[in-house]
């Protein structure tokens, strides 16, 4: 069930040739669907419908729920990231939230576990970024931080045509070490 609510979500932001206005307003109706079952409110919508019944027995948190359709609607808006720290934010909202709710629903609450889940989803997330570079540029974003790409000589121009050279080489290997 949090892997449907994820997914589609997910997919508002980026399948499709739906302009930013549709994919916000589909993820703003998932958002309105998530405040209905924090009132206790009944929800048709499929997706919810077998969501509720697990955040009542879970007691999952709603704002990690709400924080996944934020990173959403940033793909929808946000296309360069200027340095390191707005990636990381986009990974404590697109990606840690999958691993504090996986951890709530075995019942684990340990704030250590919650810091080492949040480091592996975040360097999962980071990994994934370096392995779709084409395809996100494609899509129009670039989740690479562009303070960094300065200053390894990366350009936009560069990711365009595939170039692969030694600038390229050590900028990634950076980016690998890091999330390593």
């Amino acid at each position: 069930a949090i892997y449907a609510f994820a997914r589609t979500a997910d997919d508002f932001a980026d399948e499709g040739e739906h302009p930013a206005e549709w994919r916000l307003a589909r993820l703003d109706e998932y958002h309105a669907h998530l405040h209905a079952l924090e009132r206790g409110d009944a929800v048709g919508h499929p997706v919810f419908r077998d969501l509720a019944p697990h955040i009542r027995a879970h007691d999952l948190p709603y704002p990690l729920f709400h924080d996944l359709l934020s990173a959403f609607e940033q793909d929808c808006t946000k296309t360069r990231y200027a340095h390191f720290g707005e990636v990381m934010d986009y990974c404590r909202r697109s990606a840690n939230p999958i691993g504090r709710l996986l951890l709530r629903l075995y019942g684990d609450r340990d704030v250590k576990h919650q810091a080492w889940s949040d480091g592996i989803c975040s360097a999962l997330q980071l990994i994934n970024f370096l392995q779709d570079v084409a395809v996100d540029y494609r899509k129009g974003r670039i989740y690479l931080p562009q303070d960094e790409m300065a200053r390894f000589g990366v350009s936009e121009r560069q990711i365009a045509e595939g170039r692969v050279d030694a600038l390229w080489q050590q900028f990634m290997k950076t980016q690998i070490e890091r999330a390593r």
